[in-house]
């Protein structure tokens, strides 16, 4: 019996969360996110963790299952979440994964190449040159050695090309191999006992910013400025420095007004989903429906794939 994968994507707050757990509670299979923002417990409101209601619908996976202190990334999910869809696939051969972050989806969909190690004499380089020079440095390292991989952060995530850890890692990894990073990225590593069937889900421009807003709004009615607050002397965590908690650092620090940082969060989140659909429109195989679509409509599609 072949085994099928559904992989929900879209941009943020465009209701993937309730189209999974439609089609799980349909086909009786489980739901494994893919959203890196999820993964931490001690974030919950600013990254619209599923309700205890929506978890108990069915059964989830990378829930809040790591902390913002664990050292933790793409790599490492690949290693763990490739053997558990193999355990779910034995209880039925239908399984549904579901986020909006594209790099974790391609890390299921083909694998990463084992990343080359990295001496402690490079590592010390990169660290003495972001220590004299600043994430200019690790900017200018990269763009010079993995020009492709630069331009494509710089267009689809910028925020990655601040993130001192990541930048690190990329320069490190691409003078350790003498080969740009991305090339450890753009080949099929493992053959995937699964057959993907990767469904979008896309609105209006105006339509999607709307419900943005809307979930900003319900985001600070929930209480992020308290769950930030609670957070604040960790600020410089690396799973801290997205979008609605960043801004909410600085109204903590007296950088922003109120008023001004919940623009912010919302004005970031549209440019956050803006980069979501530019990353997953490249896979042509993706079929893209309305958010509005029946699900009845998405389960007949699906049907054409596994009867």
């Amino acid at each position: 019996m072949n085994n099928y994968l559904l992989i929900i994507v879209g941009p943020t707050a465009i209701g993937k969360t309730a189209l999974a757990i439609q089609l799980a509670q349909h086909f009786n299979c489980d739901i494994v996110s893919c959203d890196s923002r999820q993964f931490y417990k001690e974030m919950e409101i600013g990254t619209a963790v599923p309700t205890p209601e929506e978890l108990s619908a069915a059964p989830h996976h990378f829930i809040q299952n790591k902390s913002i202190f664990d050292d933790y990334n793409v790599g490492d999910y690949e290693k763990e979440v490739i053997p558990l869809l193999d355990s779910l696939f034995f209880k039925n051969n239908i399984q549904i994964v579901v986020g909006g972050s594209g790099l974790y989806v391609d890390a299921i969909l083909k694998g990463f190449d084992d990343f080359p190690d990295v001496s402690t004499e490079i590592k010390e380089q990169v660290e003495n040159g972001y220590a004299t020079k600043g994430i200019a440095y690790l900017q200018n390292q990269l763009k010079n050695l993995d020009p492709t991989y630069y331009h494509f952060l710089a267009e689809t995530n910028p925020q990655t090309l601040v993130n001192q850890q990541r930048m690190k890692r990329f320069v490190g990894v691409s003078l350790a191999a003498n080969a740009p990073y991305s090339s450890f990225l753009n080949q099929e590593k493992n053959k995937r006992n699964f057959t993907p069937i990767v469904i979008g889900l896309e609105a209006p421009r105006e339509e999607m910013y709307h419900r943005i807003n809307l979930r900003v709004d319900i985001m600070m009615q929930k209480g992020l400025l308290k769950e930030v607050a609670d957070l604040k002397k960790h600020q410089k965590l690396n799973a801290l420095q997205t979008v609605g908690y960043r801004e909410s650092f600085d109204y903590l620090d007296e950088a922003l007004t109120l008023d001004e940082a919940i623009e912010e969060i919302k004005k970031n989140t549209r440019r956050f989903a803006k980069r979501q659909l530019t990353w997953f429109k490249r896979n042509e195989q993706t079929k893209w429906f309305s958010y509005q679509e029946p699900t009845q409509n998405i389960i007949k599609y699906i049907n054409e794939f596994t009867q």
